[in-house]
């Protein structure tokens, strides 16, 4: 039954695992923040907003973002 709730969490997500995406920095972020970045891995929600790690080649580290703060790549 847990496993069944957390399965439909995940679901909800916009953007999948592997798919490329703008990160929307917050005014409080480093300019390069705004840069392309691949979603890694689909994580639970906080709150309403449903959360993502990911990962920019330009920066060492994986970022955790919520959906709210990304943008489909055109």
């Amino acid at each position: 039954m847990l496993c069944e709730k957390k399965e439909a969490r995940m679901s909800d997500h916009k953007f999948e695992v592997g798919q490329t995406v703008n990160y929307k920095a917050g005014p409080f972020a480093h300019a390069s923040a705004t840069d392309v970045y691949k979603i890694t891995q689909l994580l639970p929600p906080y709150g309403e907003d449903q959360q993502y790690r990911i990962k920019s080649p330009n920066e060492p580290y994986e970022r955790v973002v919520k959906e709210s703060e990304l943008a489909r790549v055109v």
